[in-house]
């Protein structure tokens, strides 16, 4: 068992909160003495604050910017695809 205290701000992370759950991939955007603030892109962006003591499962795989370029890439071809405009 893991805690967001081991992220670092900047960083994406592939993580498993709980042990049944489904791999997340997560930024995380700002650390204070006490919390982290953490994009969660598992169904669309969700952003939370979250405890360092807060738990996690697994941390699967800090991505590397190549990785996350790649990612981007993707991701972003996916959301333009939600907002083409008919041409009706």
């Amino acid at each position: 068992m893991y805690q967001y205290a081991l992220l670092e701000a900047g960083n994406y992370y592939l993580i498993q909160e709980k042990e049944d759950s489904q791999v997340s991939l997560i930024k995380v955007t700002v650390e204070t003495d006490y919390c982290l603030y953490v994009t969660n892109y598992a169904e669309g962006p969700e952003l939370n604050w979250k405890k360092k003591s807060d738990p996690i499962f697994d941390i699967l795989e800090l991505l590397s910017e190549d990785k996350v370029k790649e990612w981007e890439s993707v991701y972003n071809d996916n959301q333009d695809a939600y907002y083409e405009e008919d041409d009706d």
